[in-house]
């Protein structure tokens, strides 16, 4: 791969870079294919890592045979690996953006609503609150309705308007993905005039898709039964920029323009909003732009409907050896250090040699040379940094992997960093059980209030903060050490 000076790369590519490396692995895509490609939908968003929260059943009774049959079908097309591929992350460690309730599809009624249920439902994907993370795994259901039925313990369980892929079905629809090519913008201009934009400094750069928003306004626009209108665009926290779409007649395209009175913050926040999949560049086409990732590393029907692009040529960095062993200098040699039984050990050692050294270190001695690399393997090796990653992606079964083609499937943890990762990922993935059962509430907030049911802390009556131990993931850690908060902004 081509070589690119960091301080010409942006932070947010680089952490795009990670994420397509590791929040989707090859094998999650292999095995969810591979289920969607026999009708087996539930099996494919069981590869995915995604819940399935509704009953087919329960919605012919509830809406009628032509909404089932209509989701039922949906649910056929979708490929839950390519909408985990898309879906919304946060800076900096590119992790699913927390408690979001994301609208797939909508069902309008062809022949009146039933008698039982008049609201409009939506197929949503819901992704956990921050504190329930753990194993990145998402939720699939229907929502009915802000008056409809118990909205469970979601922090956000209603559809949010600046996050729905309802009009870009191409980012989940295994039939409709060759759609990427054109909604992208892949074989267009990347930027539109100056003169149109109020703030060229802070929407005219490569994270902007300006030269796509006036076709993507008139979907939203049609989609809200307003044919010309105004809209907003989010460039900011708190900066909502207002354009409105005009034609001269029907014979001419719709333009972009900013709006001529500015509106009252009420009023502009009540005006239909621009998504973020259409406001903002797709990452993988930034990505192949810049020359961060070649378009083999792609999501299958990613690089299928990307393929045309002409990317700048890297250079390919061969891989190293499976099975090299470690090199290590001991007592003026060098030794070798590979797997032999299913752990990790010096070769060039006898056994009753290794004893011995093993029990001299025990007692104080100075360990064998070949024994402190393997020690340090243990505790700390040079992986790591991609098991951390695996383990933020919720992939245990990459990280695990990783570990044992090092260490050996027969290998002991020891004290070490690597250890606190692993003891951590699995400490976390208690509190998403628990948010799925329903007991997220009661364990939350009493965790948070020091009361009787906080299984962190002594009984108390006054609020107790739990200590940290190693136990505690990475993350509580250093929010406890820092006064500045935790940055969650989109990159």
């Amino acid at each position: 791969m081509a070589h690119h000076p960091v301080n010409e790369v942006p932070a947010r590519l680089l952490m795009w870079q990670r994420i397509r490396e590791y929040a989707v692995p090859p094998s999650m895509i292999k095995t969810a294919s591979e289920r969607r490609a026999i009708g087996d939908w539930a099996g494919a968003c069981a590869a995915a890592r995604i819940d399935v929260d509704l009953d087919l059943r329960a919605v012919r009774d509830d809406y009628g045979a032509d909404v089932a049959t209509r989701l039922r079908a949906d649910l056929r097309r979708l490929a839950p690996d390519l909408l985990r591929w898309h879906m919304p992350r946060i800076a900096p460690d590119g992790r699913l953006r927390p408690g979001l309730t994301i609208s797939l599809a909508r069902y309008r009624y062809l022949n009146g609503a039933p008698p039982q249920n008049t609201a409009q439902p939506h197929l949503v994907v819901r992704t956990p609150p921050a504190w329930a993370d753990a194993g990145q795994r998402m939720s699939l259901a229907l929502w009915e309705g802000s008056g409809s039925g118990a909205l469970g313990n979601h922090p956000h369980p209603h559809p949010d308007r600046r996050f729905r892929l309802d009009l870009h079905r191409h980012l989940w629809d295994s039939e409709r993905s060759r759609e990427l090519t054109r909604r992208c913008g892949a074989s267009g201009p990347s930027f539109a005039e100056p003169a149109v934009l109020p703030h060229p400094p802070t929407v005219q750069d490569e994270r902007w898709a300006v030269a796509r928003w006036a076709a993507e306004a008139e979907l939203l626009l049609r989609a809200e039964n307003c044919p010309l209108g105004a809209f907003t665009v989010r460039v900011g926290a708190a900066d909502l920029n207002v354009f409105e779409l005009f034609a001269p007649d029907d014979s001419h395209a719709p333009t972009l323009r900013l709006l001529r009175d500015p509106l009252p913050p009420q009023e502009a926040a009540a005006l239909p909003l621009l998504p973020e999949a259409a406001a903002r560049v797709l990452p993988d086409l930034a990505l192949l732009r810049a020359g961060l990732v070649t378009i083999e590393r792609m999501h299958p029907l990613v690089a299928e409907a990307l393929s045309t692009i002409d990317t700048p040529i890297s250079e390919a960095v061969p891989a190293p050896e499976p099975g090299d062993p470690h090199q290590v200098g001991c007592r003026g040699e060098v030794h070798r250090i590979e797997l032999r039984g299913g752990v990790l050990t010096a070769i060039d050692h006898n056994p009753a040699q290794l004893r011995r050294e093993e029990l001299l270190a025990a007692l104080g001695g100075p360990p064998l040379p070949c024994l402190r690399a393997i020690d340090a393997l243990h505790r700390n090796p040079e992986v790591l940094p991609a098991v951390r990653e695996r383990l933020g992606h919720g992939d245990f079964t990459g990280a695990l992997t990783v570990v044992e083609g090092l260490l050996g499937p027969g290998a002991i943890l020891r004290d070490g960093p690597l250890r606190d990762e692993l003891e951590s990922a699995a400490a976390r993935r208690v509190d998403h059980g628990l948010f799925r059962s329903g007991l997220a509430a009661t364990r939350h907030n009493s965790s948070m209030d020091g009361g009787e049911n906080d299984w962190r802390a002594p009984q108390a009556k006054a609020p107790h903060r739990p200590r940290l131990d190693r136990r505690t993931p990475p993350a509580v850690r250093l929010k406890r050490n820092t006064r500045a908060r935790s940055r969650t902004g989109l990159a």
